[in-house]
Formats: C-alpha cells, structure tokens, sequence
C-alpha cells in the first residue's frame, strides 16, 4: 500500500540512530582485536562484507560519497586480517551489544520484540534491484535474537535508502563529495568544518564548491542559493519517494505502531557515540 512520505521520512529518522551503532566505540573494539589498525579499517571491513572480497573500486562505487583513494587504502588489505564471513559475525554481535548497552531496559520490553517484528518485515519485502548493497545485506539470515535482529533491519532499511539516495544523486548530477557539501550547508555549517569532508586539501573543497557555485547552487559566501536549497528538498523527497516500497508490506496501522513503538528505542540509541 501507498503511505504517507512524511511517515517514510520519519521511519528514517528513527531507523538511523538504530542502525548506526555499528558505526560506535565498542564495535571498533571488536575490529581492532582482530587487528584492524584503525576505526576506518573496521568500518570497511564491516560494512563492505556482505558485498564479499569486492575490489576497492567496486566498494568505492557502491558506497559512492568517499573522496578517490580512501577506500582503496583499507580494501583490500583489511581481507588479510579477516573474511568478509568474519566481518559480518563481529559487526553483528558487536553492534547488537551495542544497541543493547545503548537502549538499557527496553531491550528486554515486549514492544522491542514487536517493533523487530515489523521491521525485519519491512526490511525484507523491498525489491533489489539496482541497490547493490541492500542487495548483499539481504543475502544475509535474520538474527534470531531480537536486539540483533532489530538493529539487522535497521541495517536493511537504512541501506535500502541509502542505495536509493545514490541514485538520486545520480540522477541529478550530484557527485559524492558534492553530495557532502550540500549536506553540510543543510545544516547550517561550512563544508571544510563538515567531519565526513573537513580532512580533504582545500583546493580539492574549493575546487567542488566552484563547481557548485557555477551550477547555481552555491553563492560567492558559500551558502546555498535559492536554487542549491530547492535541490536539496527535492533530492531528500525522490529519495523517500524511493525508500517507499520497503513499507509496502504494513499495513498504514501497523506502519503506526513500528513508529509509535521505535520512537522510544531511537531516543535511547542516538546518545551513542558515532
């Protein structure tokens, strides 16, 4: 069925401080005591798996907002030290710790079991097509335990949506570091103090920046025109548009009370450190 997009925009925003907790301090650990030199080996290593011994090109693609090199510097050195099959067992049990260490009490409530239920189902009836690394996760068996298994789905849903923003960005001529940028002025900051792009040489942001001011979307002080602000709206819309037919299967009461249910959950989860 057909829902409402600003409740498909809301089930992202309570899917993702679910989901990344795999991106925090104790899932690192995990990589770490395997050997991973450093949080962004882990990072790869774990969310790279389901797509197998993939080449840094492949992975560099598919992820889509990395500047060129970063990938390749921890893929594929990181499958010398771990299996993608070890990858996803650590990420797994570590990010459910994770979430269970985060959301305290509610991890043993009969809503989480429920909320679980609703989203494994969600997370599962999507199609596949064209979104590689939903794709990967869902080749992956649904954890039996609930935690693992709501933060599993989290999982799928988070990178359903993911996969569909990339080809929105496509779609409209956004690259990967550009798509970071408009990002950062969303939320009211300069690109070069954004983290997922404040390391890259500054005649590498300028040098994108340029390039956005002279699609119009940029002005000279370096905030969005008119123009960049209506691109970004409209971007955040196909991609919900897109993140749709993952929710297909709820009915609209259902879909409800994942909502009403996952709210608390989500709270409890953002306090993680990512």
């Amino acid at each position: 069925m057909s829902h409402v997009q600003a409740k498909i925009h809301r089930m992202f925003e309570l899917v993702e401080p679910v989901a990344t907790v795999t991106f925090s301090a104790l899932v690192d650990e995990a990589f770490r005591a395997l050997g991973m030199r450093n949080y962004w080996d882990g990072y790869f290593a774990g969310r790279a798996a389901p797509l197998g011994l993939a080449p840094a090109a492949v992975v560099h693609a598919v992820f889509y907002n990395f500047a060129d090199g970063e990938v390749a510097r921890h893929i594929p050195w990181v499958w010398g030290k771990v299996t993608p099959q070890e990858a996803i067992a650590v990420r797994e049990r570590s990010s459910a710790d994770a979430l269970r260490q985060q959301i305290g009490e509610l991890a043993e409530s009969p809503d989480l079991v429920r909320v679980a239920e609703l989203a494994a189902r969600a997370a599962v009836s999507a199609p596949t097509e064209g979104r590689p690394l939903y794709a990967g996760l869902r080749a992956l068996a649904m954890p039996e335990d609930p935690v693992a298994g709501l933060w599993h789905a989290a999982t799928l849903l988070r990178e359903h949506r993911g996969d569909g923003h990339n080809a929105v960005l496509t779609a409209q001529g956004i690259g990967g570091i550009e798509s970071h940028v408009l990002m950062a002025l969303s939320l009211g900051m300069k690109a070069e103090k954004f983290g997922r792009i404040h390391h890259l040489p500054k005649a590498q942001l300028a040098a994108v920046l340029d390039g956005l001011r002279d699609r119009g979307l940029v002005d000279a002080a370096g905030g969005f025109t008119d123009t960049g602000r209506e691109t970004r709206q409209r971007i955040e819309a196909l991609t919900d548009e897109l993140a749709a037919s993952a929710y297909d299967v709820l009915s609209a009461d259902e879909l409800d009370e994942l909502i009403a249910k996952l709210e608390p959950i989500a709270a409890a989860a953002k306090t993680v450190d990512d």
